[in-house]
């Protein structure tokens, strides 16, 4: 007699397991701690094999007697429904293993290695906010450049166009990775290339004028802050080097004898060398009792072992009065370096452009080299420091035609 509901319901456990038949050689197994699991016995090419249905109560009679009708569907047209099932756990595990999510992951842990920590943070966030959510758990390879388009469209919508680009620029790389590793065919971001309106760039806030710049470095000097972001304040329009590369400076990388600072630039993976001039130097030599006995020049105020916070230098010329956004920004001085060096002491683009860690076309195509111009550029750091020192002063600057 076949099963009902009522007697699976109420089908006691005993000692030992056993089993209650419903026909077509499925039956009911009852465990002795209650679990109860529809099974199937069935023969294909001669042998006796055996497949699951799941556990009852989440599946039903009613529902293991649609996936026995399915079952023999498969085995009238000569399919083995255990070894399909089996096909299809394996396609499904495959699948989870390479969704959106984990292969981004998995691209994050091999590419972001060398990143800023910052960086690496904004682009994980900008996947757990845009992508993550509506394309994360689908197979890479199935992803098509509508559904992709249609996460970017959001954050167009929000008004945010430049974090719409980098994120599908970002999405870009992580189809890429995918074909690289034999997860996708190719990258369907290619497909959305002018989906996107073209996102306005924002300079970075910065004075070219030298009678702002010179009522700057008073402010400078007037600061009230701490020793050590006075001086990287002082440091930072000499240097010109990217805020994130000023606070992380090492002693380590610095040679006050030879008036050479060298370390690696981590946005572009390039070794730079700043040639220090005079003015430099003793600002170094006067910090270097602070925080010699640690790792990096402008150490934090919390913690000795980390460098001053990526925010201070912006927090110290707001505490003077200027805005960030629309006056000047610690990124701003290597703009106001780039304008008044050639504009206003006549050196050469290319030798500014190699100060800067650029990368600079030449006839060998674009490239850097750390060590070109390298006297060039020493004079220069040294007739800039001594311009920004007339500047202070109020001294009447000539043009320094062919310093360098």
């Amino acid at each position: 007699m076949k099963l009902n509901d009522v007697a699976v319901r109420k089908a006691k456990p005993e000692a030992k397991s056993y089993k209650m038949a419903d026909g077509g050689g499925m039956y009911l197994e009852v465990m002795p701690n209650g679990s109860r699991y529809w099974r199937v016995k069935y023969r294909f090419n001669g042998k006796e094999r055996r497949l699951a249905f799941g556990v009852y109560p989440a599946v039903t009679l009613s529902m293991a007697r649609d996936r026995l009708a399915e079952a023999k569907k498969l085995l009238a047209q000569g399919i083995d429904p255990g070894e399909t099932r089996k096909a299809a756990k394996q396609s499904n595990q495959a699948n989870a293993a390479n969704n959106f999510e984990l292969v981004a992951r998995e691209w994050m842990a091999s590419y972001m290695a060398g990143k800023t920590q910052k960086h690496q943070q904004r682009t994980l966030r900008w996947f757990e906010l845009y992508l993550f959510p509506w394309i994360g758990n689908k197979p890479i390879a199935d992803i098509t450049a509508p559904e992709v388009l249609e996460c970017i469209k959001r954050i167009q919508n929000q008004n945010k166009l430049e974090t719409a680009h980098r994120t599908l620029q970002s999405a870009g790389q992580v189809f890429r990775y995918a074909v690289q590793t034999g997860r996708a065919i190719r990258d369907v971001t290619a497909d959305l290339k002018g989906a996107l309106p073209p996102a306005t760039v924002e300079h970075m806030a910065a004075f070219t004028d030298p009678k702002q710049v010179a009522e700057l470095l008073r402010a400078i000097d007037g600061f009230t802050g701490t020793f050590t972001v006075q001086t990287a304040l002082r440091l930072a329009p000499l240097f010109f080097v990217r805020p994130g590369e000023l606070r992380a400076a090492r002693w380590t990388d610095i040679d006050l004898e030879a008036g050479e600072w060298r370390y690696r630039v981590s946005k572009t993976k390039t070794d730079h060398l700043v040639p220090l001039s005079t003015q430099a130097i003793a600002l170094l030599k006067d910090l270097h009792p602070v925080s010699s006995h640690g790792e990096f020049v402008f150490m934090g105020g919390h913690d000795p072992k980390k460098p001053m916070s990526e925010a201070a230098i912006n927090a110290a010329l707001k505490r003077m009065g200027y805005d960030t956004k629309t006056q000047i920004t610690g990124h701003g001085f290597r703009a106001m370096a780039r304008t008044l060096l050639h504009e206003r002491l006549n050196i050469d683009p290319h030798i500014i452009e190699h100060q800067l860690a650029h990368k600079v076309p030449d006839a060998l195509g674009s490239a850097y080299n750390r060590t070109k111009f390298i006297e060039q550029r020493k004079e220069m750091m040294q007739a800039w420091a001594d311009y920004l020192d007339e500047l202070k002063a109020g001294a009447k600057v000539i043009n320094l035609k062919g310093a360098a």
